[in-house]
């Protein structure tokens, strides 16, 4: 298995703080977007990985668990074994689907690494046992792994491939999964019998799939509603002004009226994510006054000149 460097994804040092990840997630996921790429199949590919690694880096647990798998237990050829006892020490997945099988996913839009220690798990189902020359029936385990679910698939719903090839067999196995409408984030999506094999004549157990909301670089989502940072300078936020912004929906013009105060909260009805009943939740978009660093002379004269005046 190839290890994954997060850090090296999202450009950053491992000592990076959570703001300076989360700066570094936005510039690449506003530049790799695929909505604003020429070559879309290439920006979607590299639009999953920057998404992987902020679903690591940005997740305090996650991160702990990445920093102690640690990058440097390779194998020859190129594989990746982690240290001894980092499983046992709750690191990830130790797991297969049923009785030492294993499931190996495609189409989540995760990778083989995220999915083995930080996305898959397997639960139920133990070996039989004999009793007078006959294996007691058992049901197979079932499985769960994670599935990287937009914000436009969560709102309107769509299909999606999978595959997964058990280990045991080899055989590929693809199916339609249906993301419904409205899913919310750590929702399970069940394929019923898709699981790990019975034994005994038991019948399969179950495969769940768990959503995870590929994460955006301009939204992010709270229950039912929908989040947008806008960025403004000072001087903009002061006197006001009128910002195109964007929403799941298109976009909008929202103005800014003078003297907007740093987190300020707009509401716009009905533009959130959908709820049970047709309605839709709500859309915020909160105002992140951006204070200069650096001042040129003809600045620094005008901010003294408004610090003289009583502003």
């Amino acid at each position: 298995m190839e290890f994954r460097d997060y850090y090296k994804t999202l450009g950053v040092s491992k000592t990076a703080t959570s703001d300076e990840i989360k700066k570094a997630f936005r510039k690449l996921a506003r530049k790799h977007h695929p909505d604003l790429a020429s070559d879309k199949k290439a920006a979607e590919e590299k639009f999953k990985e920057i998404n992987e690694a902020y679903e690591v880096l940005g997740d305090p647990e996650k991160r702990k668990k990445y920093d102690d798998l640690g990058p440097d237990w390779q194998q020859p050829g190129g594989g990746f074994r982690p240290p001894p006892g980092w499983q046992q020490a709750g690191g990830g997945f130790s797991g297969g689907g049923g009785f030492g099988e294993e499931f190996q996913f495609g189409g989540t839009g995760f990778s083989d690494f995220f999915e083995q220690f930080f996305g898959r798990s397997s639960r139920g189902g133990r070996p039989g046992s004999a009793f007078r020359g006959a294996e007691t029936p058992l049901r197979g385990q079932d499985a769960e792994a994670d599935i990287m679910v937009t914000l436009e698939e969560a709102l309107n719903g769509s299909k999606r491939q999978i595959s997964f090839t058990r280990g045991r067999s080899g055989k590929v196995e693809t199916y339609t999964v249906k993301i419904p409408k409205g899913v919310r984030e750590g929702q399970r999506i069940r394929l019923a019998g898709v699981g790990g094999e019975g034994r005994g004549g038991g019948g399969a157990g179950d495969l769940y799939l768990r959503v995870r909301f590929e994460r955006h670089p301009e939204f992010s989502v709270e229950g039912e509603d929908v989040i947008h940072e806008v960025e403004l300078p000072a001087s903009q936020a002061v006197l006001g002004c009128e910002k195109t912004i964007p929403t799941l929906d298109g976009r909008i013009k929202l103005k800014i009226p003078a003297g907007t105060q740093n987190g300020r909260k707009f509401r716009i009805p009905g533009k959130g994510m959908p709820r049970r009943g047709g309605t839709r939740g709500d859309f915020y978009a909160v105002i992140d006054a951006q204070l200069p660093t650096s001042l040129n002379a003809a600045q620094r004269t005008a901010w003294e000149a408004v610090a003289q005046s009583g502003g």
